[in-house]
């Protein structure tokens, strides 16, 4: 089958930095392959220009690489379905897939995030589709996997035939996968990361320098892990890439629009102005009340997580949110 590993059809859905990425990687692993966008018009210059020039320009799209903004055309029998969709938009996506669940092999969530009532996006998956589910989660910035540069991430599953299934079909040499049945703690990861990431680039935005940095991210792996703890997930999970490894990615490197954002907040600029600078999606910034509500039904205490969310809705100076984490009480552990 020259290079190409699987005849079984990819359909990705959510055509933005990192849809696009994950669709020029499938374009070497899969032979039938669909990214399906919810506007004709970014759809229609997707298939003129065959590249995405708002987010990965100069990426050009394979000729077997197919887009539409037509579900009905998207699917096919037997399809692996590419979640990577902003977490706001998840699920009404879902919903819109309700008529096509006898086409789904396995839904693969690559959205980063937990719903507006504080539950996890592959529950509500599974509970709204009833179909196998995996998340894919780790360090993975989506110009870099676009370019094919080497890259480690976590693929978790509450099923080991899911995992022993999709784990070989998008593993090679500079997209590594590894499997895990902590789909709980993997999630956790991804979705706190990110707002670490935002009071990271806040500290750092206010010139309180390196240490203050690495106090950040380290405390921040611990509120991390408090979390992972009180749903279920395992302490290994969050040392490994879909904690640590994603955590230092997001909160040390510029290309992490979380951190951009915390970087604009600090050096003065308004929530509004620094949404609008970075140009994308926020995650952080959208998840973090929702983070804050799941913390509230385990009874977890999430100091940095509930700073950051002052600052973006409560109206709350960054440098006095700063200076407050700084100012708590030392917790013996």
């Amino acid at each position: 089958m020259s290079e190409l590993l699987a005849r079984l059809p990819l359909i990705v859905l959510g055509c933005g930095s990192w849809g696009t990425a994950l669709a020029l990687y499938g374009a070497t692993r899969f032979e039938q392959l669909k990214l399906w966008g919810p506007f004709a018009d970014e759809i229609k210059a997707l298939n003129q220009d065959r590249e995405n020039k708002k987010y990965i320009p100069g990426a050009k799209f394979p000729k077997h690489l197919v887009c539409t903004s037509s579900l009905a055309d998207a699917f096919e029998a037997d399809a692996l379905v590419l979640m990577c969709v902003p977490s706001h938009v998840f699920v009404d996506t879902l919903k819109q897939l309700k008529p096509f669940v006898s086409k789904i092999k396995t839904l693969i969530i690559a959205t980063k995030g937990v719903t507006e009532d504080g539950l996890f996006l592959h529950e509500i998956a599974e509970e709204i589709l009833n179909v196998p589910v995996a998340i894919l989660s780790g360090p993975s910035f989506a110009k870099e996997v676009a370019m094919k540069m080497p890259t480690s991430v976590s693929l978790a599953s509450k099923s080991a035939e899911v995992l022993k299934e999709i784990t070989p079909l998008f593993h090679s040499a500079f997209f590594r996968i590894y499997p895990s049945t902590d789909v709980r703690g993997v999630a956790i990861g991804g979705v706190v990361k990110n707002v670490i990431a935002i009071a990271v680039g806040i500290s750092d935005g206010l010139g309180f320098g390196a240490n203050a940095r690495a106090a950040l991210i380290t405390k921040g792996l611990h509120e991390m892990s408090l979390l992972s703890k009180a749903v279920g997930g395992q302490l290994d999970t969050i040392m490994s890439l879909a904690g640590l490894g994603d955590m230092v990615l997001t909160t040390t490197d510029n290309q992490s629009r979380n951190r951009r954002f915390g970087l604009a907040l600090g050096q003065g600029q308004a929530v509004e102005a620094a949404e609008q600078s970075i140009g994308q999606v926020v995650e952080g910034k959208r998840n973090v009340k929702e983070l804050l509500l799941m913390a509230k039904q385990y009874d977890v205490e999430l100091p940095i997580c509930t700073q950051v969310e002052q600052v973006i809705y409560g109206a709350k100076p960054a440098q006095g949110a700063m200076l407050d984490l700084l100012n708590l009480p030392i917790q013996h552990t």
